[in-house]
């Protein structure tokens, strides 16, 4: 099945296989209420209605899907009429999201094949996306076969034009149509193999794979914010390690973190690439066990290496250590963010964490105590066990703080949010002259 992008003359639409409710095992009762919601309102009113991509794909599979999406055949407009819960977003691609308390469901309207040159950009990135069509356009314009099965909530069976499922058998991650064509429509799908390669443990079809490496520099054309984006579902899904493993293969991790690349790739030691793998592991474990994981810890991790050069010579120009790690993280991200966005919620922490790593130095007199009531301590203390166990920083160093921390009551690994035992003194406010 060949997908063009402007030629409809061109255009193939297989005929789908239809796999009935007792040939599948996908279940009503593991989709969530809220997307049944959707579903079945839209059918309702008279509107086509199925889910789509990777929630089908994962219910398939037998896996709990992270979120679920619904393809219609009705406008943004008439789907944002059916519900007083929801509203348009997009440009590029419009889209309804349906909000149910904290819950999100996103609605498409069945794309069209009919694109326009003047909505491309000289490498062929689609620019603007919002011609309509039908569903059998729809499944083609999707990017894997994997994630082109509908489930059909009007008799509950799976609508397969792809051969999708074949593919989902054989574990095996293959584009619909031309796969040049298809990343330069946009890059990101290139990340988006490298991911579910990752997640899903799928080999890369060959044919989809042999680009990607040729075609990495494209990801220098999209918005550093949808980067943003993608950076966290790469690093924040539980399986950050294959993931960071993929995108060095493929040449990808250079166009996100070119700085981090660039010191791992010339870096005499084993410890830079130690301490970003003992940090993405720990990430997949929190996410295993339930933990909360904060981007900016992450982040912390992936520019550590760069920012620890820099610091070094600053350092070794006659800078103490803490304003050579100030200096050496305003210059590293303001590279950064040229890349990958990174919002000031996160880059201020992640500052904190790595400025504080010259303040564990300071171990006599009332210093110490003086950081552990720091709000960041306990990041920053995790961060400087993770140098340690990397080889990077001093092992005895990072016993100290464990010890100092025990002796002041408090758990070392975790629960304490980093504040000495005992309530904290609060400053009294000066009382207001009253007013003349």
């Amino acid at each position: 099945m060949r997908l063009p992008c402007t030629d409809q003359d061109e255009l193939t639409i297989a005929t789908p296989k239809i796999i009935s409710r007792p040939e599948h095992n996908i279940s009503r009762a593991n989709i969530s209420e809220a997307a049944l919601k959707v579903l079945y309102r839209l059918k309702k009113s008279g509107y086509q209605a199925h889910l789509v991509g990777g929630g089908v794909r994962d219910l398939l599979l037998g896996r709990e899907p992270k979120d679920f999406d619904v393809a219609t055949d009705a406008t943004p407009e008439q789907v944002k009429a059916a519900f007083g819960n929801a509203r348009i977003i997009g440009r590029r691609f419009r889209l309804v999201h349906v909000r149910f308390g904290r819950e999100i469901i996103e609605v498409a309207t069945f794309r069209s094949m009919q694109f326009q040159q003047e909505k491309h950009s000289e490498e062929g990135m689609v620019l603007r996306d919002n011609e309509f069509g039908s569903i059998e356009e729809d499944a083609l314009r999707r990017d894997f076969t994997v994630n082109a099965l509908y489930y059909n909530i009007a008799d509950f069976s799976v609508i397969d034009y792809s051969n999708g499922m074949q593919d989902l058998e054989d574990g095996l991650l293959r584009l619909l149509g031309d796969p040049e064509t298809r990343y330069r429509e946009d890059p990101v799908r290139m990340l988006r193999a490298a991911r579910f390669s990752a997640k899903l443990g799928f080999n890369i079809e060959a044919a989809t794979e042999a680009p990607i490496t040729r075609l990495a520099h494209l990801l220098g054309d999209v918005p550093s914010a949808r980067l943003y984006e993608e950076v966290l579902k790469l690093f924040i899904s539980g399986y950050a390690v294959s993931a960071f493993e993929k995108l060095r293969h493929y040449d990808l991790f250079a166009q996100l973190f070119p700085q981090t690349e660039e010191a791992l790739a010339h870096e005499d030691h084993e410890f830079p690439l130690v301490l970003v793998l003992k940090g993405l592991e720990n990430t997949d474990k929190r996410l295993a066990q339930d933990k909360p994981v904060t981007p900016a810890f992450l982040f912390a991790v992936l520019l550590w290496e760069p920012l620890r050069r820099i610091a070094n010579e600053l350092e070794a120009e006659g800078l103490p250590l803490y304003q050579a790690l100030q200096l050496a993280g305003n210059q590293v991200v303001e590279e950064q963010v040229r890349c990958v966005a990174i919002p000031r919620r996160f880059s201020t922490p992640m500052r904190e964490i790595w400025t504080l790593q010259a303040r564990f130095h300071n171990t006599k007199g009332k210093r110490p105590l003086r950081l552990l009531a720091h709000p960041r301590f306990r990041a920053a203390y995790d961060f400087l066990l993770l140098r340690a166990e990397s080889g990077e920083a001093d092992p005895e160093l990072a016993a100290w703080w464990t010890k100092f921390q025990e002796q002041q009551g408090l758990d070392p690994k975790g629960g304490s949010a980093g504040r000495p035992s005992g309530k904290r003194k609060r400053r009294r406010r000066p009382r207001k002259r009253p007013a003349k």
